[in-house]
């Protein structure tokens, strides 16, 4: 099983949150992206702190405050986001540079193209994209 954590995940949810609220010309609470995602409002502010870091949002203070996408949802991709929060994608331990049995292993071509189209679909996956599916389709097509 491939596990990214929640960090990532919900990193990736709260963007399409904002973009589906248009916030480029509206900012949003952190209180309201929590309670849309299902999240305690520190555990949406810790990882809106991560976004604003990375670039990916900005706040906006005052009694209008919130935050706000810094850049169209279409030109934010799955991949720079799960790279922000989570590092460089690795399928599986033993595809990482550092296997002692890297150079023997027969299944070692098998994980390295699995990781390579799951990186390449992130990389062509858009916010936006995701802001526009209607996730509870079960045969939704990105």
């Amino acid at each position: 099983m491939i596990n990214l954590s929640t960090k990532g995940r919900y990193a990736v949810r709260i963007l399409v949150n904002l973009a589906r609220a248009d916030s480029r010309t509206a900012p949003v609470r952190a209180k309201d992206i929590a309670e849309a995602e299902g999240l305690s409002v520190d555990y949406a502010e810790q990882l809106l702190i991560k976004l604003k870091a990375a670039g990916f949002v900005r706040s906006q203070r005052g009694k209008r405050g919130g935050f706000l996408l810094t850049r169209s949802a279409e030109e934010i991709t799955v991949a720079e986001v799960l790279a922000a929060l989570e590092g460089e994608l690795c399928l599986v331990g033993c595809a990482a540079e550092s296997c002692t049995r890297r150079d023997g292993c027969p299944t070692k071509p098998l994980w390295d193209e699995a990781g390579r189209r799951l990186r390449e679909l992130f990389a062509g996956t858009t916010i936006g994209q995701l802001a526009r599916v209607f996730v509870s389709t079960p045969n939704y097509q990105i």
